[in-house]
């Protein structure tokens, strides 16, 4: 109820590319956000979910954030938590044009679960080093496996926090927060993050409406000094540290 009250709310006040008056996001929308070019890369996006969908395989699930909302069994099947809690088609594709779009070299995502925004994120620029983070030991496996042929990526499994205060701390150009939908452990990866942000850094939250919690933790984000420009699409929140913008806050439909 809580997520489609809001959503209401965000109907009422969103737009598209018109009326936005910043180059950055106007040039952000119009040829990333809405490009409906067909890409190649689309069909190993569909046919890896697909194969997903269609593997029975069961694995005991441990986890360590808020979990699912649709099951609280602790063993599920690969298809089950592809078709519940695995990054849908059409965002794996807007996570395609995201990095093709940036380009960014450093990536760092936060909840890997069966890898869709992995693989996207990759095809977008196979170039770029992807750091991805999962709690679970077995889903971790599982997609380490699944996604063996793709390069460039460094899989990690356990306590975010562990991997987050033993990093060396290097600079990041897209950060993916997807592990723990909580209030305090989206503000505190934050913070943790923040001391690794360039001008150029892209922070993309998940779920921001997830709960009351987590919008509250998304509205401090928004007002951190630190941050100058958000768009929120609903699903996804997008924070820029462009020193050369002012403040200004974004609610755009995708």
């Amino acid at each position: 109820m809580y997520q489609q009250k809001q959503y209401i709310k965000f109907l009422s006040k969103s737009s598209n590319q018109h009326g936005v008056h910043s180059p950055f996001v106007y040039n952000l929308i119009t040829k990333c956000f809405y490009d409906t070019k067909k890409k190649p890369a689309y069909t190993a996006l569909k046919s890896y979910r697909q194969q997903l969908l269609k593997n029975k395989q069961e694995i005991n699930i441990t986890d360590l954030g808020e979990g699912s909302k649709k099951t609280k069994s602790n063993q599920r099947r690969i298809a089950e938590i592809a078709k519940t809690s695995g990054t849908p088609l059409k965002r794996s594709k807007l996570w395609f044009r995201l990095v093709q779009y940036f380009k960014p070299q450093n990536i760092l995502e936060l909840g890997t679960s069966l890898g869709l925004a992995t693989q996207a994120m990759h095809l977008g620029n196979p170039k770029a080093e992807i750091t991805t983070i999962e709690g679970c030991p077995n889903i971790s496996a599982f997609t380490q496996k699944s996604l063996s042929a793709y390069k460039n990526i460094n899989f990690l499994t356990g306590d975010f926090f562990q991997h987050l205060k033993n990093g060396d701390h290097q600079s990041w150009d897209l950060v993916f927060f997807d592990g723990n939908h909580t209030k305090e452990a989206t503000l505190s990866y934050f913070e943790t993050l923040l001391p690794t942000t360039h001008n150029d850094s892209i922070f993309i939250f998940d779920d921001i409406y997830w709960s009351e919690g987590m919008t509250e933790a998304w509205e401090t984000i928004k007002n951190h000094p630190d941050v100058t420009v958000t768009i929120d699409t609903f699903f996804w929140g997008f924070v820029f540290f462009r020193k050369e913008q002012g403040k200004e806050h974004f609610t755009v439909r995708v």
